[in-house]
C-alpha cells in the first residue's frame, strides 16, 4: 500500500474531534446492544412478543420523546466510529505483511458493521422498518436457487458460526483487554468481568444465528432461516429456551455496559 495513503490515515486518525466522535460511537453502540438485552429479557416475560434485534432496538428509541433526534445522533457516532476503523486499518503499523493484513481486513470488517449500524439507524429515523428476518430468509433463498446453492447456504451458516465462536473465544480468553486501558483493582476486574459475559453471549447469539442458517442450507428450506430475533424466537419454543434467552439477553446487556467503558478506556 502506498506510503503517502498509510500517511494520510495516520494523520487523520490522530484528529481529537475525529477520535471523540469514535469513542462516542462506543457508547451508540452500548445503548442499541443494552436495548436488545432489555428486549430478549421482554421476550421472556411477555411470552415471545416483542423484537429483539438491532431493529426492534432503534424503534424503542424511536418511541420516546426526541427519540427522532436520537437517532439521527446514534447514526453520527457508528459512523464515526466506522469511519475511525476504516482509516485505523490504512494506518496499521505491522512489520510482518501477513499479520498487516490480517488486522487490517478485521478493522475494515468491524468499520463495515458499524456503518451498517448507522445506516440502519437513519432508516429507521426515517419511518422505515427494516426486516432483518426476512432478509435473511430472501437471501437464503436467492443462494439455494443457485447450483449448489445447499453447500454455500450451509458454509455461510458455519462462517457465522465461526464469527460466533470468535467472539466466545475472546470473552473466555479475555482477549479483549488488549484493545482497552484496564485501570487497576476492582473496577478494572469489573469492566473485564462485563467483557467476559457480553463477547461470550453476543458470540453465542452469533452461533444461534449461523446454525438456523446451516439448517436452513441442510433442509433445503429459506424458512428455517432468520437473523438474531428468528434466532431467539426459535428458542423460546424450545425446553429450557427461556433460560438461554435470559443469559444472551445479559449478554448484550453487559456488552452494552462495556461499550460505555470501552468509550473511554479504548486504545484508539
Amino acid at each position: 500500500m502506498d506510503e503517502r495513503v498509510r500517511s494520510a490515515a495516520r494523520r487523520t486518525e490522530q484528529h481529537t474531534p475525529f477520535r471523540a466522535l469514535a469513542r462516542g460511537g462506543y457508547v451508540a453502540s452500548g445503548v442499541v446492544h443494552a436495548i436488545i438485552g432489555a428486549l430478549a429479557l421482554t421476550l421472556v416475560v411477555q411470552d415471545g412478543r416483542a423484537e429483539a434485534d438491532q431493529v426492534g432496538a432503534l424503534a424503542s428509541i424511536a418511541r420516546v420523546p426526541l427519540g427522532f433526534a436520537a437517532l439521527w445522533a446514534l447514526a453520527l457516532l457508528l459512523f464515526a466510529l466506522g469511519g475511525f476503523h476504516l482509516v485505523h486499518g490504512f494506518a496499521l503499523r505491522r512489520p510482518a505483511r501477513s499479520e498487516r493484513w490480517r488486522r487490517r481486513l478485521a478493522e475494515w470488517g468491524q468499520g463495515a458493521a458499524f456503518c451498517v449500524m448507522g445506516g440502519v439507524s437513519i432508516a429507521v429515523a426515517l419511518g422505515a422498518r427494516p426486516d432483518p428476518d426476512r432478509t435473511a430468509r430472501d437471501a437464503s433463498r436467492g443462494l439455494l436457487a443457485l447450483p449448489g446453492g445447499t453447500v454455500l447456504l450451509v458454509l455461510v451458516g458455519l462462517a457465522v458460526i465461526g464469527v460466533g465462536a470468535g467472539w466466545v473465544g475472546m470473552g473466555i480468553a479475555r482477549s479483549f483487554r488488549a484493545r482497552i486501558d484496564l485501570p487497576p483493582g476492582w473496577r478494572g476486574r469489573a469492566v473485564s468481568a462485563l467483557g467476559v459475559v457480553g463477547f461470550t453471549g453476543k458470540g453465542a447469539a452469533l452461533v444461534i444465528v449461523g446454525g438456523l442458517l446451516a439448517v436452513a442450507g441442510w433442509q433445503r428450506s429459506a424458512a428455517s432461516a432468520g437473523a438474531l430475533d428468528g434466532a431467539i424466537s426459535a428458542l423460546h419454543g424450545l425446553p429450557g429456551g427461556p433460560i438461554i434467552i435470559v443469559l444472551i439477553g445479559l449478554g448484550f446487556f453487559a456488552y452494552g455496559a462495556f461499550c460505555m467503558f470501552r468509550a473511554r478506556l479504548a486504545k484508539l
